[in-house]
C-alpha cells in the first residue's frame, strides 16, 4: 500500500503519542476531581465496610485512638515529669495528624494493588482511586476530631486567632496526601516491597516523631539535650505536626515551619507528576 503524501510529496509524520505528558498527568486529575460523586461514593463505602456489623461503627476509630493518646499522655507525661494540662492535648493531637499521615501513606502505598478488579473493570482515572483514599483520611480525621473537642473541655487551651492557622495547615496536609498517593501507589505497584519497606519505616519515624515527647522539653534541658533537640528539627514530620499542632494549643508557629512544608510539597508534587506522566498508563499492567 503506498504512503498517504501531502502536495509537497513529503510523507506526514507519524502521529505522536500524548500518553507519557504532563499534559495527560494533568488531565487525570482534573477528570478525576470531576468526579467527585465517585470518589466520595467509594470512600464512604470502604468506612461502612471496614465496620459492617459492628455495634458502634465508625466510633471505634475514635476510641481507639482516644485511649491509646490518653493512656500515652498520661504515662509519659509522668516519665518526663511534664505537666498533664499541656502534655495531654498535646500528645492527643499529635496522635490526630499523626493518624491522618499514616493512614494516608500506609493506605495510597496499596491503594492500586487491592482494587485490581475495580481498576480493570472501571475505564476511570488513575487519580479518582488518589481522591478516594484521601477523602477516606479525611473522614477518619473528622472522627478523630471529637477526642481533641473533649480533651479540650477538661483542659482549656489559651487558644486565640492563631487557631485558624490549623486551616491552610490542613490544606497543606491534604496536598501533601495527594502526591504521597500518587508516588508511593503507582511506584508499589511496580515494587511491591515498597510497601513493606513503607510499614518498617513509618514505625521508625513515629519514635523519631515529637508525638509521645516534647521538642520543648529538650531544648529547656541542659545544653546536650538542647543539641538533640536540633537534631529532631532535621524530621520533616516535626515541621508538618508543628504547623497543625501549635496553633490549636495556643501557641505561634514560627515561618521556617511553614517554609519547610511548603518546600516538601513543592518537591512532592514534581515527583508526583513525573510519576504520573511516565507510569500512570501502565498502572491497569502493574496491579
Amino acid at each position: 500500500m503506498s504512503a498517504v503524501v501531502n502536495d509537497g510529496g513529503i510523507p506526514p509524520a507519524p502521529p505522536v503519542s500524548d500518553s507519557k505528558t504532563f499534559a495527560r498527568g494533568f488531565k487525570d486529575l482534573s477528570d478525576g476531581f470531576r468526579n467527585r460523586e465517585l470518589w466520595v461514593h467509594l470512600g464512604w463505602t470502604d468506612i461502612k465496610q471496614r465496620y459492617k456489623r459492628s455495634v458502634l461503627g465508625p466510633l471505634w476509630i475514635t476510641i481507639a485512638t482516644g485511649v491509646t493518646a490518653v493512656a500515652m499522655g498520661i504515662l509519659y507525661g509522668a516519665l518526663f515529669d511534664m505537666e498533664l494540662k499541656y502534655f495531654l492535648p498535646y500528645v492527643t493531637l499529635g496522635f490526630i495528624f499523626w493518624g491522618f499521615i499514616e493512614t494516608t501513606i500506609l493506605d495510597g502505598s496499596v491503594v492500586f494493588s487491592t482494587n485490581e478488579g475495580l481498576i480493570k473493570q472501571l475505564p476511570a482515572p488513575v487519580s479518582i482511586h488518589v481522591y478516594r483514599i484521601v477523602w477516606r483520611s479525611l473522614i477518619i480525621f473528622a472522627h478523630n476530631v471529637v477526642i481533641y473537642a473533649i480533651i479540650l473541655v477538661v483542659f482549656p487551651q489559651p487558644l486565640n486567632w492563631t487557631a485558624l492557622l490549623v486551616i491552610p495547615a490542613m490544606l497543606l496536609y491534604i496536598l501533601n496526601a495527594v502526591w504521597v498517593t500518587i508516588v508511593f501507589g503507582i511506584m508499589s505497584t511496580r515494587f511491591r516491597d515498597i510497601g513493606q519497606l513503607l510499614s518498617t519505616m513509618i514505625r521508625l519515624v513515629f519514635f523519631m516523631t515529637p508525638i509521645i515527647w516534647s521538642a520543648k522539653s529538650l531544648e529547656n534541658a541542659s545544653a546536650q539535650m538542647s543539641d538533640r533537640a536540633k537534631l529532631a528539627q532535621l524530621n520533616p514530620m516535626y515541621h508538618y505536626l508543628e504547623i497543625a499542632r501549635a496553633p490549636l494549643m495556643g501557641q505561634s508557629v514560627a515561618l521556617y515551619h511553614w517554609l519547610i512544608v511548603i518546600g516538601c510539597t513543592a518537591v512532592g508534587w514534581v515527583a508526583a507528576m513525573l510519576v504520573m506522566r511516565n507510569f500512570r498508563s501502565r498502572v491497569p499492567y502493574w496491579v
